[in-house]
């Protein structure tokens, strides 16, 4: 969680990190953590220190300070836009500037470096907020821990204090063996509950006399409240907060309408897993719900005719029948609503269900209705707000924007599935959450004349294990209690009422109180959910709820979307600033946003189509989706020879490219830049060879030979292959519906001095490609992970240096911009990423000479 230094040891004249302390306050569900850290810079020259802390998803950032020698630089909330500026200075001199950026699951990475004197000490201070939510019982509170080093002082202390009563608490952590946790202090009573942690640096260490730590994972501590009542109400200082849930109430029958892509980029793990994710979900269905499943691509296909019941017979049937082109989005979506629209018209399901519609996909519209706004109306106007919509999206190369403002328009939410080898229990993780439903139509209603600017107070549904949260503020001064009425479908009510003065005494014993504490929830519910309107409203009604969430964003110094913490540091007497920004969810495989990530609402996206690519001279780009970043490097090589950028064993698919170099006259004796003037691509197992150089395009399907031109407009369709060629632009080329590549032409002046027509090849889709695919490109289609340390001005003031830890390797890496041309083959778009020098060499396996080989289909 904290990191100060590189990921070694530290040296016993730098900077030592010698006290952590993570200090965390919970009121009645609403949490203030506070992450300090304090070190000491040793050595006789200055020293870089870095600050690097995940915190939750759903927290806001509320301070952030840096003391140095006794001198405290504080945070200050501002809008983006008027903090741009500052930013912008931070980043032109070339110094690493602190920001949020999302970086896993559950959590956002907080990075900050400040240069540190000889002998000086340092205080990095850290204060977020958030809202627990109540899951499977258990409200959790979540804690990243990875000091990466170890600490003489280390410490999670948390105080929670409960008007209801604690009923259960729980610590569990990934990195807690048999010799740490027994370490854990917990307590319980009444009202308060109390956790402490604080290890020994010899107990952190992996083993007697190593200096690596055990601290690393999750640290979580967990709990739930007395519910003698359905629900409770809390009054102080002129707010009010209400919970509701419910116990001992009889779970409803729901009717599901699974809408599942089984597209062709669907194919492979991901179907697999939504498979075997679907067979146990359908396995978990009670008798007396019902279901059906609508399997899409560019046709629609529906399991049954209509929503049928979970008897133990069809649940069978559809275990065996779930079998597995373009998408058919739309198609898939409204045969979902449409099936229970005529299940509820037809009184197939009973009158007290819960009917919702759960949708997997991790592609886009592209057949039928495509455009995202009309396919957004239809699935409204056909739902009429009846049925919660559940959009899963699959994997990181998907518009995740879209399936958040669908499900926020049709009472659902949408939720991430990440495509690693857990994707199955993913799916069933958030099933289980909304498999109980236990009412439908719930409105939390309280008094008029009384109250204003109430959240949220109508949920569509209730689910067992969760909780709702309601709260508002107070217009009458002298109001003496306040009573809630809970009304469900089915002629059900629950009535709560609170006595204003013997509410805000029950606060008064209990000294974890910070501030305004109900204020600031209703404060941090009205933020959150003025934001989500406003990404679904337009116009006029857009625009009001944007000024009234930055208004209430700067008055209660929360760093949301809409505003920035600046924080002033001391460097070189120049005054650049730190940046705490919060963002906002981006497609990670396609989104890159530049100038290191400027405030969100100023940043220049760019809609990278490529997976990975090798273009220029020849500059070849990894991306990389889990860092939300980009690799690249150069191939340093004598023209003629040939490159392997991608062969796999398995699919018998093999991309090699042929080097060609600029115009040289005898007496030139300078370097020589290379591209690619020749590129074969291959499907050895089919007999299908593509060789395209910058005239022609010729095709080789086992004996037959077709040729064709630049300047031809080309659409051929055949079982295994699909080529599709634009005019004096690219050419795009499918094989077996999964591995999808695009080159690019780029023609220069023929009299140019120097330089020659070439080409750039990109990957658009490579799921079909196996497990054993390697080549300069191919070798990337497996995970990488990669660190970024010590970023620092380097011999170009506009391209800071950094170290990165790679494949157990450090690395010296550069700033820098490629060219994208997949969208604009003229000029391209800059993309940015880290360059490694030297051939790649560190970054790739072996070495780049271990790529040539002898022939173009070789």
């Amino acid at each position: 969680m904290i990191l100060l230094e590189p990921l070694v040891p530290p040296h016993p004249k730098g900077i030592e990190i010698y006290w952590v302390k993570i200090d965390c306050s919970v009121t009645s569900r609403f949490s203030r953590n506070v992450i300090t850290s304090r070190a000491v810079n040793r050595a006789n020259v200055s020293k870089e220190a870095f600050f690097d802390v995940e915190l939750p998803k759903t927290a806001f950032i509320t301070n952030f300070t840096m003391t140095i020698d006794g001198v405290t630089y504080p945070g200050t909330i501002k809008e983006k836009e008027v903090a741009q500026k500052q930013y912008q200075k931070a980043v032109s001199s070339g110094r690493t500037a602190g920001l949020v950026k999302a970086s896993g699951r559950k959590t956002e990475k907080f990075s900050v470096s400040v240069n540190v004197a000889a002998a000086s000490k340092i205080t990095f201070e850290l204060t977020y907020e958030e809202l627990l939510k109540r899951s499977f019982g258990k409200y959790e509170l979540f804690i990243k821990v990875n000091p990466k080093q170890l600490v003489n002082k280390f410490e999670i202390e948390a105080n929670i204090f409960e008007p209801q009563g604690i009923s259960d608490l729980e610590v569990e952590g990934t990195f807690l063996n048999n010799e740490l946790l027994p370490l854990v202090q917990k307590s319980y009573s009444g009202k308060k509950a109390h956790v402490l942690f604080s290890p020994t640096i010899d107990q952190q260490r992996t083993c007697d006399n190593c200096t690596t730590s055990l601290l690393q994972g999750d640290f979580l501590i967990k709990y739930d409240v007395n519910r003698d009542i359905p629900s409770n109400l809390q009054i102080v200082n002129g707010y009010f907060v209400h919970f509701f849930a419910p116990k001992n109430l009889a779970h409803l029958p729901k009717n599901v309408a699974f809408v599942i892509d089984v597209s062709g980029s669907m194919w492979g793990s991901k179907i697999r897993q939504a498979k075997e994710a679907m067979i146990k979900i359908v396995e978990d269905l009670k008798e007396d719900d019902h279901f059906n499943i609508i399997l899409f691509e560019s046709e629609v296909r529906k399991w049954k005719d209509g929503i049928i019941k979970a008897t133990p017979e069809n649940v069978q049937e559809a275990n065996h029948g779930f079998s597995v082109a373009v998408t058919n989005f739309n198609g898939g979506l409204m045969a979902g609503i449409e099936m229970l629209n005529n299940a509820h018209k037809l009184k197939i399901v009973p009158e007290r269900s819960a009917s919702l519609t759960i949708m997997l996909s991790d592609g886009e519209a592209n057949v039928g209705e495509t455009d995202q706004f009309r396919i957004q109306e239809n699935a409204k106007n056909a739902s009429q707000g009846k049925y919660p919509l559940y959009s899963l999206g699959f994997g990181y190369n998907l518009d995740y924007g879209f399936l958040e403002r669908l499900s926020k328009v049709n009472n659902g939410v949408a939720r991430r599935i990440y495509d690693d080898s857990d994707a199955a229990l993913q799916l069933q993780g958030f099933y289980d959450e909304v498999a109980n439903p236990l009412l439908t139509d719930v409105a939390l209603e309280y008094p008029e004349n009384v109250i204003s600017d109430v959240t949220e107070n109508n949920f569509k549904h209730y689910y067992d294990g969760s909780e709702l949260v309601v709260a508002g503020r107070i217009t009458d001064n002298d109001l003496n209690s306040i009573t809630a009425e809970v009304k469900a479908h089915g002629d059900l009510t629950f009535t709560e009422q609170a006595d204003v003065e013997e509410t805000a005494k029950a606060f008064e014993e209990q000294k974890y109180i910070f501030g305004e504490y109900i204020e600031r929830l209703w404060a941090y519910l009205t933020i959150r959910q003025l934001l989500e309107k406003s990404s679904i409203a337009t116009g006029y009604e857009k625009g009001n709820l944007t000024a009234k969430a930055l208004e209430m964003s700067l008055k209660y110094k929360f760093v949301t979307p809409l505003t920035s913490m600046i924080v002033t540091k001391p460097e070189d007497d120049e005054e650049p600033e730190v940046v705490a920004d919060k963002p906002i969810e981006v497609r990670p495989s396609n989104v890159f946003c530049l100038e290191a990530c400027p405030p969100n609402n100023t940043r220049q996206y760019i809609d990278v189509q490529f997976c990975f690519a090798v273009d220029g001279d020849p500059h070849f780009i990894i991306a990389v989706p889990q860092k939300e970043d980009a690799l690249c490097f150069n191939i340093n090589e004598d023209p003629g020879a040939v490159l392997s950028l991608i062969s796999d064993p398995v699919t018998g698919i093999v991309v090699n490219g042929q080097l060609i170099g600029e115009k040289k006259s005898n007496n030139d004796v300078r370097e020589q830049n290379t591209y690619f003037g020749k590129l074969g691509i291959a499907n050895i197992h089919r007999n299908i060879k593509i060789e395209i150089t910058t005239e022609q395009i010729i095709l080789h399907n086992g004996v037959k030979r077709t040729a064709f031109s630049w300047l031809d407009e080309v659409i051929l369709q055949q079982p295994s292959l699909t080529l599709v060629i634009k005019r004096k632009k690219s050419m795009e080329v499918s094989m077996d519906n999964g591995a999808k590549f695009v080159v690019i032409l780029h023609q220069v002046w023929k009299k140019h001095p120097l330089h020659r027509d070439f080409l750039g090849f990109y990957t658009l889709d490579s799921h079909r490609l196996s497990q054993q695919t390697h080549g300069l490109l191919g070798q990337f289609f497996r995970p990488i992970d990669f660190d970024i340390l010590e970023v620092h001005p380097g011999s170009d003031p506009e391209k800071p240096d950094a170290t990165m830890v790679v494949k157990n390797n450090w690395l010296t890496v550069t700033r820098g911009w490629q060219k994208d041309y997949t969208e604009d083959t003229r000029h391209g778009l800059n993309v940015p990423c880290w360059f490694v020098h030297n051939n790649g060499e560190g970054l790739i396996d072996g070495v780049h000479t271990d790529y040539i080989v002898p022939s173009i289909f070789g």
